[in-house]
């Protein structure tokens, strides 16, 4: 396991850190550090966790977040893992508040990048035209070096703080109160999540998998993300069918078994607190495109 506080991505000599992944997996490990990092995903999907948001990633996403905010890209593929194929692409790109200097920052002129850097301490998902614009511009900064690369970064984050098409993630009463004990002890609970969520999960398996009594875990994991573990399950459950009922084109009776639910009754409950929409109509919807 990874430390939950990792070393600076980037070299004291560097204002900012730009690089193509190309890895059999995205770092699945739960964890946050200082860096403002923006991400776009070229290949792979999975289920992504930002603060307490749980949602399935997929190629052409793209994200923002900002420090000290925890994160995890947990890919579906764990065979493409084994075998060491680089199945998951994306670009990274990392800087921190400072580079450019607290007089700039403060000035008038900065008013919408300040405000931009707040909501990403919740983490800010671009969508429509903005993540394809967004996607031409992070990938034209790889190849920058020297000061041609700070100028762009300049555009990459002015086009951040104008565009409306984007969606916060974490819900505003979030915070991290993670020490790096418990971002051991999440990530052995979402990786456990998971790999089981199709079944039935006993409370009790999670409390001896942490060394909690069954109480204490369910204080415990809502402390730290947020939610219940149960409706922490049932997102998992609901990013799961999504992704049968669109990829798979199953249909809603066999996506809700297939997921872990027991009744079709509590998945259609559930999916539409979840998504805000019937599985059928969220099936429809993306048929249209």
């Amino acid at each position: 396991m990874k430390s939950a506080l990792q070393k600076s991505p980037i070299p004291e000599t560097r204002a900012y850190l730009a690089r193509m992944l190309s890895e059999p997996v995205f770092d699945p490990h739960w964890h946050f550090h200082s860096e403002y990092q923006l991400f776009l995903v070229l290949r792979g999907s999975g289920t992504r966790f930002i603060g307490d948001s749980v949602k399935p990633y997929k190629t052409g996403d793209i994200t923002f977040t900002g420090p000290n905010l925890p994160h995890m890209w947990r890919s579906e593929n764990e065979l493409e893992q084994e075998k060491n194929i680089a199945w998951s692409e994306g670009v990274v790109i990392y800087f921190h508040e400072d580079f450019l200097g607290e007089n700039l920052l403060q000035s008038d002129e900065a008013i919408r990048l300040r405000q931009v850097f707040h909501k990403s301490l919740r983490g800010m998902e671009f969508t429509e035209q903005s993540a394809t614009t967004l996607k031409k511009l992070m990938l034209e900064l790889l190849p920058m070096d020297g000061f041609d690369g700070i100028l762009h970064l300049l555009n990459i984050l002015n086009f951040i703080s104008n565009t409306k098409e984007y969606q916060i993630l974490a819900s505003p009463g979030y915070t991290n109160t993670l020490r790096e004990a418990d971002t051991e002890r999440m990530f052995k609970v979402y990786a456990y999540v998971m790999k089981n969520f199709k079944r039935k999960m006993a409370l009790t398996d999670l409390a001896n998998l942490t060394n909690m009594t069954p109480t204490s875990f369910s204080r415990y994991f809502k402390q730290h993300a947020n939610k219940s573990f149960s409706d922490f399950v049932s997102e998992i459950r609901i990013g799961h069918a999504c992704k049968l009922l669109i990829e798979q084109k199953m249909n809603v009776s066999q996506a809700c078994y297939e997921s872990g639910f027991q009744t079709l009754s509590n998945f259609n409950k559930q999916f539409k607190f979840i998504t805000k929409r019937t599985p059928l109509g969220y099936k429809k919807e993306y048929e249209v495109y």
